[in-house]
């Protein structure tokens, strides 16, 4: 048998990475526990109730997990609504059991990741107007000089910003997410705000924090034309590439937002990316239809040949990460994979998922790529936004009834392969033998 293994460079990031909303339960001051109460927003009326219960402080046990898994970062995110529960109030006591938990990764070795603002609001901020409101650039300022202040002891690394390309699709043009808007004038507000926030906390950080390394996690999708031969899918995907894969990106180290029809220039919010995260998950097909203009931003389809998550969500195809990173290049910054997984409760398809992705950040280290971490997507089964909790990413499973948790064997793929910094042809027998010919043939 071929033994051979595929290394990754000396302090190379790996982890998991984690949300607060997802993760904390009984998060009642914010945006999206009032939206789980509406008739039809989540999928079969589920509700996050404790989540993953670390608010309650089963964090200790699984930071433990990680940390016997050999993981050396983790990327978590803060609660604003937790922080600064109303305009004028900070909880002191909120801020300090963040601080007992970011403490707690470094003494686990590892290197924290702070997320600032991951998809939710504190309920005062959506009565202000939300992101659409012309202050919430200075209000998230403000919030990210508080956090920061707190924590620069033990963070350096800074995402302002979680997939602002998601938020602003999600929750003002498609209405999946709070505020549930279908209004694309309010979308483009609302990525003009995200832009200028982005901007100040920026340089709000680096004035607090000289060593500081302040980046944004951007979910990139691989857009493809359903029909090569029509002009209405390739034009349409390359709107779609523009608007969801590149605006924000280009905003942040050029200064342009660049809209369809219209560019404007945001002189502060040039050269703010000190890294590029990037979120992958699939890639897709883009289909136009003029009758139904809504179905560009939300209608799927793969390939027939393609593997599929448990929703049929999410194709496994991992060469369109390795296409990620080097899209990514075009921003002359390192770059990390903050986001990447799939949702399969029986972990057949993860384990190959996993291995076929990790080999693929492999290729673009080997072209001298400048990746410096991948985090998988995600710890523990969590709260999955509107599809609650139909949606089992983790490595390890969750019953939220009982809270009881369990060891999924990719739990300890990912294991070997943090503790080894790479991935070997004994891994791939072990885990996914089917894969062992076409990753290490000969």
């Amino acid at each position: 048998m071929v033994q051979a293994a595929y290394n990754f460079p000396r302090g190379f990031l790996w982890g998991t990475a984690t949300s607060a909303y997802q993760v904390e339960g009984n998060n009642k001051n914010n945006t999206w526990w009032d939206w789980e109460q509406e008739n039809g927003r989540i999928l079969n009326k589920d509700k996050s109730g404790s989540a993953c219960d670390w608010w309650g402080g089963r964090w200790k046990e699984d930071l433990d997990r990680a940390d016997e898994s050999h993981h050396n970062a983790h990327r978590l995110s803060i609660e604003w609504s937790r922080v600064q529960p109303s305009p004028d109030r900070w909880d002191e006591i909120a801020l300090d059991r963040y601080r007992e938990i970011i403490r707690s990764i470094v003494e686990r070795k590892m290197v924290p990741i702070v997320t600032l603002h991951h998809f939710s609001n504190p309920i005062w901020i959506e009565e202000f107007g939300g992101w659409e409101n012309q202050d919430m650039p200075d209000l998230f300022t403000k919030y990210t000089l508080k956090v920061v202040d707190a924590f620069k002891e033990y963070v350096n690394m800074w995402v302002t910003i979680n997939e602002p390309n998601v938020l602003a699709a999600n929750g003002y043009l498609l209405g999946l997410f709070p505020p549930g808007k279908s209004d694309i004038s309010a979308g483009l507000r609302v990525m003009t705000n995200m832009v200028k926030a982005h901007a100040g906390a920026y340089h709000a950080i680096h004035n607090l924090q000289s060593n500081a390394r302040v980046g944004t996690a951007v979910q990139f999708r691989g857009f493809l034309p359903a029909r090569n031969w029509f002009a209405g899918d390739m034009v349409a995907t390359k709107i779609l590439n523009s608007l969801f894969n590149d605006f924000f990106p280009v905003a942040f180290s050029r200064g342009i937002l660049n809209f369809p029809i219209w560019k404007k220039r945001i002189s502060n919010a040039s050269n703010t990316l000190d890294f590029l995260g990037i979120n992958y998950y699939t890639r897709e097909y883009v289909s136009f239809n003029l009758l139904n203009l809504k179905e560009l931003f939300t209608k799927r389809t793969f390939s027939p040949e393609d593997e599929l998550s448990d929703s049929g969500s999410i194709a496994n195809v991992p060469n369109f990460l390795f296409k990620a990173i080097k899209w990514g290049l075009k921003f002359k910054r390192p770059i990390i994979i903050t986001e990447n997984g799939v949702e399969n409760r029986n972990d057949d398809l993860r384990r190959k998922y996993i291995i076929q992705h990790i080999h693929q950040v492999w290729r673009a280290v080997n072209f001298n790529f400048p990746v410096k971490g991948y985090l998988y997507w995600t710890l523990v089964d969590n709260f999955e936004w509107e599809r609650g909790w139909t949606q089992r990413f983790g490595l390890w499973e969750l019953d939220p009834d009982t809270q009881t948790r369990r060891k999924r064997p990719s739990a300890d793929l990912f294991a070997e392969i943090c503790q080894g910094n790479c991935l070997t042809s004994e891994l791939v027998t072990k885990y996914s033998p089917e894969l062992l010919a076409h990753l290490f043939p000969g």
